[in-house]
């Protein structure tokens, strides 16, 4: 049995190692990644002339993004017309490798040289504003002449329909300056200055979460928020002025429900009678049944330890 068990063992990793099939070389420096390297460094500067000498005639470059092998096709005099339309569209343009990645080459045993590379382009779109910080892993194709004969880009596209979008006006739901969800926000500040926390409690969703400017990275729950609030209440009496006006946005895209309503604070410390103004900008979502699901308060507690 012993001897069946060794056999066995032995076959697997004769099947193992016998899987392994060499077909080529991968090198970190290499004739091909300086054509690449100098090229992407020539479309960045707007050298379309210096872009043009690197691509060989035949040059093709796709999209392997979208799926489809036929989408996207750039010929040559395309590629050449993109370093013009990247110059006038784009601002603050560079071109980066992402993290510590570098670019590799690989050469295969039947002659063909591909170079990998991961980058990540960053700029601004001139008329939008939008943001460019987009990751690109591309695949690039050598020709015998160590000229670029294929690119196959990989990106994410939802940058370009975000410019795209920008271009021209758009509504994105309906502003209120009077709603019932604004009614619920000023029923909320009014129970807490009157110190009715049911009440106050009982207009928020049961999984609500609420966030302040100084807990940007933390999400609290609904009993975390009461024992905070009851802390502050203790130390402080506390009432409240609208400032302007509130505001309810009804958005299309998700769905979304805001109000957004500024305030004052005003607290008068009951240990010494000190008093501190407060401003507080406040964003209560809400689902569809009136609850608040989430509260964002933005304000600064530095001015109650300048006393």
């Amino acid at each position: 049995m012993k001897k069946i068990m060794i056999s066995m063992l032995l076959l697997v990793v004769a099947i193992g190692y016998s899987q392994k099939k060499n077909n080529g070389k991968v090198f970190d420096e290499h004739p091909a990644i300086t054509v690449v390297n100098e090229m992407f460094a020539a479309f960045i500067a707007g050298d379309a002339d210096k872009v043009a000498s690197y691509l060989s005639e035949d040059f093709k470059a796709y999209n392997g993004s979208n799926g489809r092998a036929d989408s996207g096709v750039t010929s040559k005099e395309e590629m050449i017309e993109d370093v013009a339309f990247w110059q006038e569209e784009t601002m603050y343009l560079s071109l980066e490798p992402t993290g510590q990645a570098y670019p590799d080459a690989i050469e295969y045993k039947d002659g063909q040289v591909w170079v990998q590379t991961w980058n990540t382009v960053k700029g601004m779109h001139k008329n939008t504003g939008v943001k460019l910080d987009m990751p690109f892993h591309r695949l690039i194709a050598m020709d015998e002449d160590n000229k670029i004969k294929t690119m196959i880009n990989y990106y994410d596209e939802r940058v370009y329909s975000e410019i795209g979008n920008s271009l021209a006006d758009r509504k994105n739901g309906t502003l209120y300056n009077h709603h019932e969800n604004i009614n619920t926000v000023r029923k909320v500040i009014s129970a807490f200055e009157n110190k009715d926390f049911d009440t106050a409690y009982s207009y928020f969703a049961d999984d609500a979460r609420f966030m302040t400017l100084e807990t940007a990275n933390e999400r609290m729950t609904l009993d975390q928020i009461k024992e905070r609030n009851k802390g502050i209440w203790e130390t402080y009496d506390v009432t409240f002025d609208v400032q302007g006006y509130p505001d309810y946005l009804e958005y299309d895209i998700r769905d979304g429900r805001v109000v957004q309503s500024w305030w004052t604070a005003r607290l008068t410390r009951k240990s010494d009678g000190e008093k501190f103004n407060l401003p507080i900008l406040y964003l209560h979502d809400f689902d569809k049944d009136g609850k608040i699901i989430r509260s964002s308060a933005y304000y600064s507690t530095k001015i109650l330890d300048s006393k």
